[in-house]
């Protein structure tokens, strides 16, 4: 194989692998919203390593929100966005309001997605219903290409009256399959 076919090969696969990840879908929910940040390890000559926390809504489930704080790296790599975030990622979810369910969900869908680092790392916040306790259970956890982490967070959500007149749903049924 000659060297230009070799560079139009490498080339090609760079193209399809750019495509596919322009394609997927980077958050299930719209993006959170940040409610704060703090310094963890100061760095002299560039941003510093920080914690923040975000919050956001769950978008098939209206009346609960959820809360969880990623490390962001600092130095000049995770100022240019090029730092592998790390997967100590912490979760809490609650009932904010009636809840109301606007669609039927599967077991471990995705509620939230976003990347944390530049091609092969992303978190996700994943939602099911623990049917027997009338429970919609969160957990959130990072994945890589290869491998995934054991770190994780699971926060729970018990499916309670808001007021006198509110009807209680029942998740399993908005469990499809």
């Amino acid at each position: 194989m000659s060297s230009s076919s070799t560079r139009l090969t490498a080339a090609t696969l760079l193209t399809v692998v750019l495509a596919w990840l322009a394609a997927t879908p980077v958050a299930a929910a719209d993006e959170p919203d940040l409610i704060f940040r703090r310094s963890t390890v100061f760095k002299l000559l560039s941003p510093d390593d920080k914690l923040a926390t975000y919050g956001l809504d769950d978008p098939e489930v209206e009346g609960v929100a959820c809360h969880f704080t990623v490390p962001e790296r600092g130095g000049y790599k995770g100022w240019l966005g090029l730092a592998e975030e790390v997967s100590d990622i912490s979760l809490a979810c609650r009932q904010i309001a009636p809840i109301r369910f606007k669609n039927k969900m599967s077991q471990g869908e995705d509620m939230f997605r976003q990347r944390r680092s530049l091609f092969f790392k992303k978190m996700q916040i994943v939602r099911g219903c623990d049917a027997k306790r009338n429970v919609l259970v969160y957990m959130v956890y990072s994945d890589r290409l290869i491998e995934g982490s054991p770190k994780n967070s699971t926060s729970s959500v018990p499916i309670m009256p808001w007021g006198s007149n509110d009807t209680i749903q029942k998740c399993a049924d908005f469990i499809s399959g």
